[in-house]
Order: C-alpha cells, then structure tokens, then sequence
C-alpha cells in the first residue's frame, strides 16, 4: 500500500535500502525483517517506524 502510495516499485525500495529486488522480495513472503531493515523501509517510503510493545490489559509501555 505504502509502495503504490509513493509511486514506488519494490525493486526501488530494495535499491534505496541496500538489498537486491529478490531478497526483498523474500522478506516481504516471510514477513521477517529486523528492526534496522524495518526503519531503513520506513525511511525510504516517507514514513517514521514506531514500535511498541502491549500488555495483554490493551496497556502500552
């Protein structure tokens, strides 16, 4: 969604963040980035990474 927003192809993502288009591609059928990979796409999309851990009371730290 973030892709289409920017006018972005995900071989220009891979490009912007250091990765082949392939591995990229892997992660993104995995769903497994670590968190630097994670803020390098934020990054280069616009977009800032925040994560948060929840309680399961719905209470964030």
């Amino acid at each position: 969604m973030l892709l289409k927003r920017n006018n972005m192809t995900a071989g220009e993502l891979a490009e912007q963040t250091g990765q082949t288009r392939q591995n990229l591609s892997n992660k993104m059928k995995r769903n497994n980035y670590s968190e630097d990979e994670l803020r390098a796409i934020a990054a280069a999309l616009g977009c800032e990474c925040k994560i948060t851990f929840v309680l399961k009371d719905g209470q964030e730290l």
